[in-house]
């Protein structure tokens, strides 16, 4: 019988390229996302809406015992505390740190029955260092490395681990948004950033979402049976300076 896994936001970046790889290692997945995507079994969903989410992840769980959850769904979001609207900052929370809270509230039920479970949640390298003008995302990022941390204690005595994913700087289309919103802001040239922004990584270059999507397998794999409450850091050396 297949492993089950969840993945939320899973039609682009990051998220496609987790749902292709656990679909390459055999794994049955449900992608919640707004967006329909070709890849894995897609399921629409407001990952802002916690009954929505407990709705379609209770169906699924109905069906199949849920080995995985991967939990990815989430925004970029650029402005100094200053310039962040209240609403902006409420969108923001409500997709980056209650869509998490909604997928793992309705995962753990099943998951403590089989008394087994990987939970994975996408933070940043944001929840260890600051950056400027990142208020909210960086706070976002910072509460779902907590997050994983706090599940991670309670729910170790069922035999179910939870980690943060900690990337850098990926490139993804939500990379290139963020990039084409500040070139459009500051006139800047986006070739000229994106070579600035390659030079800032110790290694020289951005990351690559199948980069990102290796390890979150392998944090989901028995391989990873004795890492639980770990930020897990992929980010070219960045918060190594």
């Amino acid at each position: 019988m297949k492993k089950v896994c969840i993945v939320t936001g899973g039609s682009s970046g990051i998220g496609l390229s987790i749902v292709q790889k656990f679909l390459d290692e055999g794994y049955r997945v449900f992608n919640l996302d707004l967006t329909p995507a070709t890849a894995g079994e897609f399921r629409q969903c407001d990952i802002t809406q916690v009954q929505e989410v407990e709705r379609i992840i209770t169906e699924i769980a109905d069906e199949h015992a849920i080995d995985v959850l991967v939990s990815n769904a989430g925004i970029h979001y650029s402005a100094t505390i200053e310039d962040t609207p209240e609403a902006d900052l409420d969108r923001v929370f409500n997709i980056n740190v209650k869509g998490a809270y909604a997928a793992i509230k309705a995962v753990l039920p099943g998951m403590k029955a089989s008394r087994s479970g990987a939970i994975i949640v996408m933070s940043s390298d944001q929840a260890l260092v600051a950056k400027q003008n990142s208020f909210a995302y960086n706070l976002s990022k910072a509460a779902l490395a907590s997050i994983a941390k706090t599940t991670a204690l309670d729910y170790a005595g069922y035999n179910i681990r939870a980690n943060a994913v900690c990337p850098g700087t990926i490139e993804t289309p939500l990379y290139h948004k963020a990039i084409d919103n500040y070139c459009r802001r500051s006139g800047a040239d986006k070739n000229q950033v994106h070579s600035e922004e390659a030079g800032m990584q110790p290694l020289g270059r951005l990351g690559q979402p199948e980069e990102v999507a290796e390890l979150v397998l392998f944090l989901a794999s028995d391989k990873a049976r004795f890492i639980t409450g770990s930020l897990q850091v992929i980010d070219g050396g960045y918060t190594a300076q």
